[in-house]
């Protein structure tokens, strides 16, 4: 099995100043006692996963060797639905409707079929197949568009839309109804897409659409508008405010590792949300300095320091804070472009990780050599946590996770602690009162003082870790490339409660959104009642 990459897609120029409010999230405690929902990556703009629901049961089990539904004899199961054989993203839950990103090895619809990428919806009740969005391949090979990874972005759903960064370098907005209400929007030519891609609808022949078809409101291509260069794949999930999607671009290096084609693109993008068109860009120099590849997923805080902030970790090590909402207009000739305003960088790449004693770079994909970031900033309490890691096809290596302070500015001020005793990691952290808990690569997973970086504990499942903790109900709990799921108390003082075995790896990130528990393997969805909780259906 290939493992290349993680876990991790009509307007008129708006200028300087341009306002913008965020959706606040909503306390989902009070909201909803089962979580509430969760409806992009990381539950919403912060990135952290944690969850306020109550009554997770630590005896889930999956179902019996040698059943092929997987569903026979599991406990506190609702349904259990079989997706393609790889999934890298992890699933999203609002208005009774679950989606994962997936391939298409085991095609759902007679209309789709060979290597591609996949956004399956189902019914969040019955797990009941709802539509799906299939993404024909780049036809680049692994250079760009890796053979059977599928769509290894998260969904963001906002309102009647969601969004989705495609494996062809596209972001796409869809109807989160499919086709059942009628093929809405300015983009009518869904048969060609799914033959051709935004790149290819002149030349592509129609495909024949199923009734379970996904509707396209409107794309963005990424490589035909910006010139990016995505690395084997393009993964990232977007985040979103009233107005716009904020999304990681991919670029990064050839096939040789060492060349960046497209230097001078943007590696991080703001679209208008309701049209799609490119409203900004940073210009930070990002793309020039990037060490592999630009995978992680923003984040954004509507009072970061004073200012709406979204947060990038990006390929050279340093994490982004850029002002949300005004931009930075520059001239060339007669073209005007919106930059993305930089308020702080902070490079979480520690300086004996980049330089020897005797002041000589050290060699990138080298165990002490640097690293970028591919796991998601996150904001919490005021600050942001960051780490830093590479492709797991890189092996192991030093890692640190850096505490920064937005309010103190760039460079080594703003940096409040850092753990180096972590090793490389592509998990994003979780933070819950007042713990960060973070896994690496290697295997463990580590409890630290948000604001001190202390070690409380270290858990090694001694297995490679891909996805991301979920704290919930006092628990922290971990899905490795073993299949294990590992249950631990939650808190200063370490225990282990169980560890839950799967017939296949786990490397996206377990979710719990409106009482359910979802439990995402390479093949297969796991949602579990929370509570007592009985087996309804295998799909």
């Amino acid at each position: 099995m290939m493992k290349s990459i993680l876990n991790l897609t009509c307007l008129m120029a708006i200028g300087v100043g341009a306002s913008v409010g965020f959706i606040t999230p909503v306390n989902a405690e009070e909201a909803a006692p089962g979580g509430g929902e969760w409806p992009q990556w990381g539950r919403n703009g912060d990135n952290n996963m944690m969850s306020p629901a109550k009554g997770l049961p630590i005896d889930f089990t999956a179902g019996e060797e040698g059943d092929e539904t997987y569903a026979e004899g599991a406990k506190h199961l609702k349904w259990v639905v079989e997706m393609g054989s790889q999934a890298y993203g992890t699933a999203t839950v609002k208005d009774g409707r679950v989606y994962i990103g997936t391939n298409n090895e085991k095609p759902r619809l007679d209309s789709v079929q060979n290597d591609r990428g996949i956004i399956m919806c189902f019914d969040e009740k019955s797990g009941d197949l709802l539509w799906q969005f299939a993404v024909p391949k780049l036809g680049a090979g692994k250079v760009s568009d890796w053979e059977f990874l599928g769509v290894c972005s998260s969904f963001t759903i906002d309102g009647k839309y969601g969004y989705v960064v495609t494996n062809r370098g596209e972001i796409i907005c869809l109807d989160t109804y499919g086709m059942s209400d009628g093929n809405d929007g300015p983009f009518q030519d869904e048969a060609k897409y799914q033959n051709g891609g935004l790149e290819g609808l002149a030349a592509a022949e129609p495909a024949t659409l199923d009734d379970k078809s996904a509707d396209i409101i409107w794309g963005y291509d990424m490589r035909s508008d910006l010139g990016v260069f995505p690395h084997n794949i393009t993964s990232s999930s977007v985040t979103v405010s009233d107005k716009y999607v904020f999304a990681s671009t991919s670029n990064g290096v050839d096939w040789s590792h060492i060349n960046v084609p497209a230097p001078y693109s943007p590696c991080f993008i703001a679209l208008d949300k309701g049209t799609g068109e490119l409203v900004a860009e940073e210009a930070s120099g990002i793309g020039e300095r990037t060490m592999h590849c630009n995978w992680s997923s923003p984040a954004f805080s509507p009072d970061l320091g004073g200012n709406p902030t979204v947060i990038f970790g990006a390929g050279d090590g340093f994490t982004y804070g850029f002002h949300a909402s005004e931009f930075d207009e520059e001239k060339d000739g007669d073209e005007t472009f919106n930059l993305l305003q930089e308020l702080w960088k902070v490079d979480c790449c520690p300086k004996e990780y980049r330089v020897d004693e005797a002041g000589e770079p050290i060699k990138y994909a080298t165990y002490p050599g640097p690293s970028e970031i591919i796991s998601s900033p996150v904001a919490y309490n005021g600050k942001v946590y960051s780490a830093i890691g590479q492709d797991p096809e890189h092996g192991e290596g030093v890692g640190c996770v850096t505490c920064i302070d937005p309010t103190k500015g760039s460079g080594q001020d703003a940096i409040v602690w850092q753990f180096k005793e972590i090793g490389r990691t592509i998990s994003t952290p979780s933070v819950a009162d007042g713990f960060v808990y973070i896994a690496d690569y290697s295997g463990r997973l580590f409890c630290l003082d948000a604001e001190t970086g202390e070690k409380y504990w270290e858990h090694d499942t001694l297995s490679h870790i891909w996805g991301s903790t979920l704290v919930v109900d006092g628990k922290v709990l971990l899905g490795n490339e073993d299949g294990e799921m590992v249950i631990l108390k939650a808190g200063k003082d370490y225990e282990e409660l169980n560890i839950v075995e799967y017939p296949q790896p786990i490397y996206s990130t377990p979710i719990v959104a409106n009482g359910t528990l979802y439990v995402m393997t390479q093949t297969h969805l796991y949602a579990y009642e929370l509570g007592e909780g009985e087996k309804v259906a295998a799909r």
